[in-house]
């Protein structure tokens, strides 16, 4: 859940009763549902609506363990009615939440044999298809939504991401902002989340005052918002301002402890020259994200970059990576996998890895120069410039640009 985007993205539901100011949209509906349950214990529709309630939370708070409460919600409405298919609906929307993208998809694809006019099933084909790495279904699932019912705002914000996964990134922030438009005011978990995610896209272009402005807008409309909070954080280290990113992040910890966000943490405070602060930080980091490397719910993106980049141990790097390459093969878990196999001495795989991350068509600063230094390590001076330019050209100020202009120079000092 905490870091699938589109297993977050919107399922829209009516509203109901009297919104309480005090409470989230969220909390809302799980009041009104327990309500509803508490009158007729015996109808399966009201558990169904509080597992979705509760799914709602798990994405307002990032707090995986409502996915739990809402999964003994669903086993009690088909305990009531077996054949019910909005419980069997959230229950793939219940293993995308929890990154068991596989069989998300197996459940998803039957599903749709048996309703292949339901839309947000089309949705969760296209989620798990993402997540696993297999784009052409899931464009066409997106395309299914878009066509059956047009501008529909499940599909247009999957449709944002993959023109984002695809390179289009001008066309992801115009059809996010499609989206934001069909939201409705009172729901500011879902406004704040699409705003979210138009920030971190500016920033990826290297346009943090837009990044900057467009998050301190979804923290205003959701306070204390954890995709905002971690993504403003990353606008703080790309201003070069690491202190304020410490005080985010911290901020994100206490409420949010989960290995992503320590690591993150962990290397603002690095930046910031808190040396024994983020040494401490790493060591819990490690042991968390070793806790649960074996499980689908992982850090283990970021365990593969602390072992590669921080703990110079390259044979736990791509352990780690092998097995998380063994589930799925976006261009996320690619790019983490031959970044491991080219620390280890195994460029010309990793260069084909990255080749086939990079045929999505994806404009990714990180993944760029990664690609540069493993074409300058085989020799491959034209491609590794290429590829280190559009780095630099993609987000100007990246975690990695000042290793790409140093390799860069590299590159241009023997001319000189």
């Amino acid at each position: 859940m905490r870091k699938c985007l589109l297993a977050a993205v919107i399922w829209v539901i009516p509203a109901a009763g009297v919104a309480q100011t005090v409470l989230s949209p969220a909390e809302q509906r799980m009041a009104w549902a327990q309500q509803a349950i508490d009158a007729n214990p015996k109808q399966a529709q009201p558990h169904n609506d509080l597992a979705l309630a509760l799914s709602r939370r798990a994405r307002e708070t990032g707090d995986p363990s409502y996915y739990d409460r809402a999964e003994r919600e669903l086993a009690t409405a088909l305990s009531l009615d077996a054949s019910n298919f909005e419980a069997m609906k959230l229950q793939v929307w219940l293993l995308l939440g929890k990154h068991e993208f596989a069989r998300a998809r197996e459940a998803a694809e039957a599903l749709n044999k048996r309703m292949p006019d339901d839309v947000l099933i089309y949705g969760f084909v296209a989620d798990a298809n993402v997540e696993l790495g297999n784009y052409d279904e899931a464009e066409k699932a997106v395309q299914w939504m878009l066509d059956m019912r047009p501008a529909n705002l499940s599909g247009l914000t999957r449709a944002a991401y993959l023109r984002e996964l695809f390179g289009d990134r001008d066309g992801a922030l115009e059809l996010f902002n499609a989206a934001f438009g069909r939201v409705a005011p009172s729901e500011v978990e879902d406004r704040a989340w699409i705003l979210s995610q138009i920030g971190h896209l500016y920033l990826s272009m290297g346009k943090e005052r837009e990044a900057e402005q467009t998050l301190t807008q979804a923290l205003r409309l959701f306070p204390r918002y954890h995709y905002a909070l971690n993504y403003l954080a990353h606008v703080r280290v790309a201003q070069k301002r690491f202190g304020d990113a410490v005080d985010l992040l911290t901020d994100l910890c206490a409420a949010l402890p989960h290995a992503e966000n320590v690591y993150v943490l962990a290397e603002a405070l690095e930046l910031a020259g808190r040396a024994a602060e983020a040494r401490a930080r790493f060591d819990e980091f490690e042991k968390k994200a070793l806790a649960e490397s074996a499980t689908a719910d992982n850090a283990n993106h970021e365990l593969i970059a602390y072992y590669a980049d921080h703990a110079n141990n390259p044979g736990e790097a791509l352990r780690i990576a092998t097995l998380e390459r063994s589930r799925r093969h976006d261009v996320f878990t690619r790019d983490a996998y031959a970044w491991a196999l080219h620390l280890s001495g195994r460029s010309r795989e990793a260069r084909e890895e990255l080749n086939a991350a990079l045929a999505v068509g994806i404009e990714n600063a990180e993944i760029l120069y990664h690609a540069g230094v493993v074409a300058n390590a085989l020799g491959d001076r034209a491609s590794a410039r290429e590829h280190l330019e559009k780095s630099l050209a993609s987000t100007p100020r990246s975690k990695v640009a000042d290793a790409a202009r140093q390799a860069l120079g590299k590159l241009d000092a023997p001319s000189r």
